[in-house]
């Protein structure tokens, strides 16, 4: 579960973050009166659970009043990767000397938490990674022992080499690790973790996501979701019992199990397409699942062909293909579907779907090229 910035740096200052003083506003009014009481310059960052803010133009620094009030009402109604931003963080700016980064995620491998510091903050961490990877320190945690004291020393002298300014950088990371732990996090980040001219060190930015698993214990955070401000696929397909997750290319995906969802979206890219979605239907999946995870699929107009990869476990293919002729009946369209079915009840499945349009395939590789031809079409 995400979580907007503002709830974020509510969650952080709680756990004794350096959070600059910040208010939420919903008109420009409001704007101008919370720089009045904050202090200006401020910045006025649009509250939308997706990223690229900055570079969309839902990011702006005013230095009086009446600038954030215009700021504001600019960014106010705008639309930022289709979610249309209905209110406004307005910051307190602090000077910057320098930007440091510091995140924390669950580290697969070790099946512990992660803190990864780097003294390249302000800009993506995965553009760090991909330019200047020794620029990363990467830290594994023992829940049992905390963070332990030379791993403190690794990571401060990573971020600064003044000891007055790594000094104060210590505390941050504790109380980030406290933080993260705290409320079942499976991600908490400040990028950028910023020192003043004058040795200050301020989280001016918070982005918390929250392990869905935990939130039957986390009831106070679980009801800081914010449905208005979520992809409304996403939305559907949670209360459908499905995964979904929606991503920027034309071929929709819509596949039994995590593991073949990974797979088929790595194949589409090999082949040279563009997977549009993360769309696992589960091992149970009844025709009505079918007709949601086509129904989600099908509002976004970039998609110009659909695979369905069903391979194996225990979902009946005969529900799978009742499903999509049941779509096809509702939902209409003339997006091409290239369906490959391997698994419980294959042969009965073949006759539901004997006489239609849609595209048969044998193998993963086949599905794949199919759809991607199909899209060029």
């Amino acid at each position: 579960m995400k979580i907007h910035e503002a709830d974020a740096r509510a969650l952080f200052a709680k756990f004794g973050l350096p959070v600059p003083p910040s208010r939420l506003v919903l008109n420009a009014g409001d704007a101008r009166k919370a720089a009045e009481e904050i202090g200006c310059p401020v910045v006025v960052k649009a509250q939308v659970l997706v990223g690229g803010r900055g570079k969309a133009g839902g990011v702006k620094l005013a230095s009086t009043p009446d600038e954030a009030g215009a700021k504001a009402k600019a960014i106010i109604g705008m639309d930022i990767k289709g979610i249309k931003v209905e209110k406004v963080l307005v910051a307190r700016a602090v000077d910057i000397a320098s930007e440091l980064y510091v995140g924390m995620v669950i580290d697969r491998r070790s099946r512990k938490p992660l803190m990864m510091v780097s003294p390249a903050g302000g800009i993506d961490i995965e553009e760090v990674a991909r330019t200047a990877p020794e620029k990363i320190l990467k830290v594994v945690i023992d829940p049992a022992w905390g963070i332990l004291p030379f791993q403190m020393r690794q990571m401060t002298a990573a971020l600064s080499g003044d000891k007055e300014i790594a000094k104060k950088i210590g505390p941050i990371l504790a109380s980030l690790y406290r933080a993260f732990m705290a409320v079942d996090a499976s991600l908490a980040e400040i990028n950028p973790l910023v020192v003043t001219p004058a040795g200050e060190v301020w989280a001016i930015d918070a982005k918390i996501n929250i392990d869905d698993s935990g939130l039957y214990r986390q009831k106070e955070v679980a009801a800081l979701r914010d449905e208005s401000s979520e992809d409304r696929g996403e939305v559907e397909a949670r209360e459908a019992g499905l995964s979904f997750v929606k991503l920027d290319g034309n071929i929709g995906c819509i596949v039994n199990g995590a593991g073949l969802a990974m797979a088929t979206m790595d194949m589409i890219k090999h082949f040279g397409g563009e997977p549009a979605n993360f769309l696992d239907i589960g091992g149970s999946s009844s025709p009505d699942k079918v007709l949601t995870a086509m129904r989600i699929i099908l509002r976004d107009g970039n998609v110009k062909s659909i695979l369905i990869n069903i391979f194996g476990g225990i979902t009946r293919c005969d529900d799978v293909a009742l499903g999509l002729i049941e779509a096809r009946k509702q939902l209409g369209g003339d997006v091409p579907l290239v369906v490959r079915l391997i698994g419980t009840n294959e042969d009965r499945a073949r006759e539901i779907l004997s006489g239609t349009p849609l595209i048969a395939a044998a193998t993963m590789e086949e599905g794949v090229a199919k759809a991607i031809a199909a899209a060029k079409r």
